[in-house]
Parts: structure tokens; C-alpha cells; sequence
């Protein structure tokens, strides 16, 4: 019997925003499913930061067109913990005092291959923290109230070499 082994593959985005906001994220979905982002954002206020994979790869109006979370399954947004959520629902972001945050999260919802992949779509960081869809505000079953998109990056498929 023949064993096949799924390769890892990896993305990434280069973020751009406001002022000075500035960075970039890696993605590396290993065998298993799961995919593991990891970088640095910079130029953010201190404080947390609403942190999702948007729906459209589009920056031609800055990170306002890259439309809504990325949803595919059309549920409520919530944490990455809950059941219900947006597969782009990735929680908060956590700006140190220097306004340098680093990323490092897992996420299932997130793959980089296969019907619901986020290659081409766009990664967005918010003015304000992300309630989870808890706040009770007209907007935190959507978009969890975050605020303003402050940076934005176009996923990519990242070159092996």
C-alpha cells in the first residue's frame, strides 16, 4: 500500500494601514488541517485588536474592500472557541505599549487549500478590540464591533524556495 503524505503548505500577506501600521503575517497549514499564523504588526495603539480573514482580496478602496468576514458556512460571528462563528472570526490581537504585536495563532477554520481556502482573501486588523459577538451591540453578531480596519494584507501563496 502506497503512502501518501500531504505537503505543508505556506502563505502569506504583507499588512499595510493607517499611518504607520505595518507588518507581516505567515501561514503554514500543516498535514494535519490545522493552520498556524505567525508574524508581527506594528504602528498599532496599545491594547487589543479585532483580527479576521476577510472575505475579498480586494484593496483597490484600502482594507474598506475587502467586504465582509469571511463566512462561507453563514454563521453568527463569534470566538475562535465557539461552535458559532465566522471561519474568519479569529479573535483579538494584543498591542503591547509599543504598539508591536505578535501573532501567533491556530485555527482549523483557516485552510490554505480545498473548498474554503483563504488564499487571495485578506487578512484585516480593527481600531478596537473584537466583543467575540458577545457585546450585545448591533454589530457583534457581525462583525463583533471591532471599529475601523487599521490594516489590511492580500493572502498569498508563499514560494517554497
Amino acid at each position: 500500500m502506497e503512502v501518501v503524505s500531504k505537503a505543508t503548505l505556506k502563505a502569506v500577506a504583507l499588512v499595510t494601514g493607517d499611518t504607520n501600521v505595518r507588518g507581516f503575517l505567515h501561514f503554514t497549514q500543516i498535514p494535519n488541517g490545522i493552520t498556524h499564523v505567525q508574524g508581527k504588526i506594528t504602528g498599532l495603539s496599545p491594547g487589543l485588536h479585532g483580527f479576521h480573514i476577510h472575505a475579498l482580496g480586494d484593496t483597490t478602496n484600502g482594507c474598506n474592500s475587502t467586504g465582509p468576514h469571511f463566512n462561507p458556512l453563514k454563521k453568527d460571528h463569534g470566538a475562535p472557541s465557539d461552535g458559532e462563528r465566522h471561519a474568519g472570526d479569529l479573535g483579538n490581537i494584543i498591542a503591547g505599549s509599543d504598539g508591536v504585536a505578535e501573532v501567533s495563532i491556530k485555527d482549523w477554520q483557516i485552510p490554505l487549500s480545498g473548498q474554503h481556502s483563504i488564499l487571495g482573501r485578506a487578512v484585516v486588523v480593527h481600531a478596537d478590540p473584537d466583543d467575540l459577538g458577545k457585546g450585545g451591540h448591533e454589530l457583534s453578531k457581525t462583525t463583533g464591533n471591532a471599529g475601523a480596519r487599521v490594516g489590511c494584507g492580500i493572502i498569498g501563496l508563499q514560494s517554497s524556495v
